[in-house]
């Protein structure tokens, strides 16, 4: 593995070591057609909206969502990388005999 590669996974890890933002990531991809308005994850916290706000910009950073703006919501999505990233950490492995 490359230095590069290590320092951009090691971010990606770093952004995802939150409860709250693992939250995040499993709301989005669960919700109708793999995309979550801004309004239904606050909904899901009892946390203020800066603070939710916050989670989702280290997840942009971070490249394990994009995010697009319509009207006056914004809509969030998990990226082809942090669905796989997600799909990786949080696979239960088979127990071994």
């Amino acid at each position: 593995m490359s230095s590069q590669t290590a320092a951009d996974l090691a971010r990606k890890l770093k952004a995802m070591a939150d409860p709250v933002r693992l939250r995040i990531l499993s709301i989005v991809l669960a919700h109708a057609g793999g995309e979550a308005c801004v309004c239904d994850i606050t909904d899901a916290f009892d946390l203020a909206g800066p603070t939710v706000s916050h989670h989702l910009k280290v997840l942009r950073q971070a490249g394990l969502v994009t995010s697009e703006k319509r009207g006056t919501w914004v809509f969030y999505r998990v990226t082809q990388e942090g669905t796989e990233l997600f799909a990786q950490l949080t696979r239960v492995p088979a127990a071994r005999p």
